[in-house]
C-alpha cells in the first residue's frame, strides 16, 4: 500500500495514542513504576516523542545507547496529542508554509511544540522513502505531557531486545510480527495543514 510522504502512523485507541521515548534507568524505571514521570524528569526542557517504534529503535540503538537504555511506551490522551499538533511549529523554515524566515522564527519562539518529519525506518533501521512525525514538547506542552496527558507508561525494553535479536538472527518475519501495530492516525487535514511543509 502506498504510504503518504508525511503521515502519522501510530498505535492508537479511541482516546489514546502511544508514543515512545528512551531514558537512562534512573528516569525510565521510576516512570514505569509510578505510571508518571518522576520529579527528576525536567519539565522545563524540550522533550521529543515518537509515535514510530522503529524510529525510536533507530534513535536509541535498540535500547543500547548510553542514557537511552530504558525504552518507554507512553500512552497519552489523543486530546493532548492533538492540542500539541494545533500549537506546533515546523522545526525548520519551509517556503510556502511560512510567509518568510523571520515570521517562522517568531512562531518557533512562541510555539510550545515543534514538528520534524524524519524518514521512517525498516527493521534494519534503514531509511524508508516516506517520513514519520517527531514531536518536540517544551514549556506548557512538556508540563501537560508529563502531568496531564500521560495515561500509562510501559517498559518495552525487553520487546526492543527481542525484536533486535530476531533481526540479527535473520528472522525478519518473526520480528515483524512482534512490532506494535501502527496504523494511520485519523487526523484531519486542517490539523496538519500548517505542519506538512
Amino acid at each position: 500500500m502506498e504510504q503518504p510522504q508525511r503521515g502519522i502512523r501510530a498505535a492508537h485507541a479511541d482516546s489514546t495514542i502511544t508514543v515512545y521515548q528512551a531514558y537512562a534507568p534512573e528516569i525510565g524505571l521510576p516512570a514505569v513504576r509510578e505510571g508518571r514521570f518522576p520529579a527528576a524528569w525536567k519539565r522545563d526542557r524540550m522533550t521529543w516523542v515518537k509515535p514510530s517504534f522503529l524510529w525510536m529503535m533507530y534513535r536509541c540503538g535498540w535500547g543500547a545507547k548510553e542514557g537511552q537504555e530504558t525504552v518507554l511506551a507512553v500512552e497519552i490522551s489523543r486530546d493532548g496529542f492533538e492540542w500539541a499538533l494545533r500549537h506546533a511549529c515546523l522545526s525548520s523554515y519551509v517556503r510556502g508554509v511560512h510567509p518568510d524566515r523571520a515570521a517562522w522564527q517568531r512562531q518557533l519562539k512562541r510555539a510550545p511544540a515543534r514538528v520534524q518529519w524524519d524518514p521512517e525506518r525498516d527493521l534494519h533501521l534503514r531509511p524508508l522513502p516516506y517520513r514519520s512525525l517527531q514531536l518536540g514538547l517544551s514549556g506548557e506542552a512538556a508540563r501537560r505531557y508529563a502531568d496531564e496527558w500521560t495515561v500509562a507508561i510501559r517498559d518495552v525494553t525487553p520487546l526492543a531486545h527481542e525484536i533486535h535479536a530476531l533481526v540479527n538472527g535473520g528472522d525478519l518475519e518473526s520480528a515483524a510480527r512482534l512490532l506494535p501495530r501502527e496504523r494511520p492516525y485519523p487526523v484531519g487535514d486542517r490539523l496538519l495543514a500548517h505542519l506538512l511543509g
